[in-house]
């Protein structure tokens, strides 16, 4: 079963936008997290203003994001997947918080992201519940 058929065969909440909607948002997070993750990057590594411990909440977020659609989609593991978003959501709270302090523009560049993170949970959760064997 492909990924699209897989979707469309779950039972999902009243709340759950069509899927073209995501093709729509994730573009546009990708712009913000690569702008403000790569920013980061080079404080880290050209700059040395910061410890490179600090890009560890971002590395677990960029691993972490790029498993989600392979874990849900492709492999069809909702519990996994589940696990996976929030591990996103925890990880983007942390970059947010370590940022507040010490570049603020990421902190707030962070939000959209955050925001449709914690919508991408709830919906993650719904359909886990819903689909539940």
């Amino acid at each position: 079963m492909n990924y699209q058929q897989y979707y469309n065969e779950l039972s999902k909440p009243f709340f759950a936008p069509p899927s073209t909607i995501f093709g729509i948002v994730w573009p546009f997070l990708y712009v913000l997290i690569t702008i403000s993750f790569g920013w980061v990057l080079y404080q880290i590594i050209i700059k040395k203003r910061w410890s490179s411990k600090l890009f560890i909440p971002f590395g677990i977020n960029l691993i972490a994001n790029a498993l989600y659609s392979p874990l849900f989609f492709n492999w069809q593991k909702p519990l996994l997947a589940t696990l996976d978003i929030l591990v996103v959501l925890i990880s983007i709270i942390a970059i947010m918080l370590l940022m507040k302090s010490r570049a603020k523009w990421v902190m707030i560049a962070q939000i959209p992201y955050f925001l449709w993170v914690s919508f991408a949970t709830l919906l993650q959760v719904s359909i886990l519940i819903k689909n539940w064997n």
